[in-house]
């Protein structure tokens, strides 16, 4: 057990999973994402500044499509058979979330058959799948009558030789200040099961014994922390100086710790402004509207009737937030927001403190993006909104350890 087991990240995002995996102990070989600035981000942080990947020679450092990578370097991965434990990731979700339209045909869905294809070709120890709640309703109207596709993928696995569990996990239950549920998937192959015993199920009670452990060590003493513990640091009203890498913005100044959950996400980084805390410009009325609005709204819903009719808003979702309580589950788009305290929406930063990622983890690319731009762009926002919350899949990374090694 004195060597780091090792692992694959496959459509890697921002490097949210890869963070917590190699917090927790696990050496990452390498990973797979295919958008420029999402993989900017990974490689700036645990490549180029942290070294958490002893990335294998083949593969360049760069962003690259699953599907290509599987074309060019088929031999290459297949002989990497037997020198990985672990397959993780989770496809893009898009084509299964309840909160945009359900297509069973959209081409997301079939970066599965990439993710089970890479499984047959290396035959990992375990597996670890992350998926939005959609995963694992039916289809309206597909072939295959109605079948969810967490069922579908079960099936494939245990052809692949694999048992394997889904459960859905609230994220807010292991310090993350969400209220974020997903799926989440573990398989064990099962010759490994076999020979000790382990079963994917393990891998869920593992997960709740060690969670209060973990918390105490971080200094959590309770899981349930608020959005105001999470981000009243990183209020406009403390300062503001210019925006390092943002023209004609301006970014927070840091306020004391005012949390113990604040004291661990600043551990190690104290700049005078944290990376991608750059505030949006909003127009004076906005301000002003932003302003009615918390006083007149109930917080942690979506704008009531007589306010959307009140300001002309058709937007579909505008949610003022509360300090007093978790965040709901953040989206890729930060207009849906309104901060708890302040009438503005929130910045990246915040953003990254209400996901669990740590202030020294910076953020590359646009800011935001908008219009046609949204269907190719990944700006810092939608890196965010995408990534699964550092701090859980530390907790999610050491309960496969414990799995593999089925303590």
């Amino acid at each position: 057990m004195n060597q780091k087991p090792t692992y694959i990240d496959l459509f890697a995002g921002c490097g949210g999973l890869s963070l917590g995996l190699c917090q927790a102990g696990w050496q990452g070989l390498f990973a797979i994402e295919k958008n420029k600035d999402a993989f900017s981000t990974l490689r700036h942080n645990l490549v180029d500044k942290k070294r958490h990947f002893d990335w294998v020679e083949w593969l360049p450092q760069t962003n690259l499509d699953i599907n290509e990578v599987l074309a060019s370097y088929r031999k290459k991965i297949k002989d990497l058979r037997g020198k990985v434990d672990l397959i993780a990731g989770g496809p893009p979700c898009q084509g299964f979330s309840t909160a945009g339209k359900r297509q069973e045909d959209d081409f997301r869905n079939g970066l599965i058959r990439a993710y089970l294809k890479f499984v047959s070709l290396i035959k990992p120890k375990i597996i670890f799948f992350e998926n939005v709640k959609g995963f694992t309703l039916k289809f309206e109207k597909n072939k295959t009558r109605g079948i969810a596709y967490s069922q579908f993928v079960l099936a494939e696995l245990d052809k692949l030789g694999y048992k394997a569990e889904g459960e859905m996990v609230n994220f807010s239950r292991f310090g993350v200040p969400q209220k974020r549920t997903r799926f989440i998937l573990v398989g064990i192959r099962k010759d490994v099961a076999k020979k000790t015993g382990a079963s994917a199920k393990d891998f869920f009670s593992l997960l709740e014994k060690n969670r209060m452990f973990f918390l105490a060590q971080k200094g959590l003493a309770s899981p349930g922390v608020t959005l105001e513990q999470a981000i009243s640091d990183l209020l406009f009203q403390n300062g503001t100086a210019g925006t390092p890498d943002r023209a004609r913005f301006q970014s927070g100044k840091y306020a004391p710790p005012q949390s113990p959950y604040q004291i661990l996400m600043r551990s190690g980084y104290e700049p005078e402004v944290a990376d991608s805390h750059s505030f949006a410009n909003h127009r004076l009325y906005i301000r002003e509207r932003f302003a009615e609005i918390l006083e007149a709204s109930e917080r942690n819903k979506n704008l009531n009737t007589h306010l959307r009719e009140k300001y002309k808003i058709s937007k579909h979702t505008i949610v003022p937030l509360s300090g007093s309580d978790q965040s709901p589950t953040l989206t890729t788009l930060p207009d849906d927001f309104i901060h708890y305290a302040e009438p503005r929406i929130l910045t990246v930063r915040e953003y990254a403190r209400v996901q669990g990622f740590p202030d020294w983890y910076e953020f590359k690319g646009k800011y935001t993006t908008g219009s046609i731009d949204r269907k190719k762009d990944v700006p810092r926002y939608t890196q965010v909104g995408n990534a699964i919350p550092p701090l859980f899949s530390e907790q999610g990374g050491i309960a496969l350890i414990q799995l593999l090694h089925h303590a």
